[in-house]
């Protein structure tokens, strides 16, 4: 509980900040929230994971990537954003967020990977 409400209170005050200087067309502080959010559980996965070298151990783990990462990321944010724009015709920003949302999400894991992968390498050196 207090992972997601730690994860919660930094997935607004991220997205109001990218709200607030980027405008509202496009979705983007939910876009930053899910993407960062993506990298770190990528990142956190594969340094706790059972090749990682880090010593997080089993509570740890599900503290930040259930509870923290649980809270902050916003699918169901994404979601219904994108249904909203459909419904309201903006169809190009919809499948922009769509489009966006999803490539930049799974680069965010895979780069989130990498890095811990270099951590594990450096570590176990």
């Amino acid at each position: 509980m207090i992972g997601g409400g730690l994860g919660a209170a930094a997935r607004l005050a991220l997205s109001d900040f990218i709200t607030a200087r980027c405008g509202g067309g496009l979705p983007l502080g939910a876009l930053a929230v899910n993407v960062s959010g993506c990298f770190l559980i990528g990142l956190l996965a594969t340094v706790s994971g059972a090749d990682g070298r880090a010593l997080i151990g089993y509570h740890g783990r599900h503290f930040l990537m259930i509870g923290i990462l649980g809270g902050y990321t916003t699918f169901s944010t994404f979601s219904l954003q994108t249904l909203h724009l459909a419904q309201n015709g903006q169809w190009l920003h919809a499948a922009l967020n769509i489009l966006l949302s999803v490539t930049l999400c799974l680069a965010g894991v895979w780069l989130g990977q990498l890095l811990a992968q270099a951590i594990n390498h450096w570590l176990a050196r």
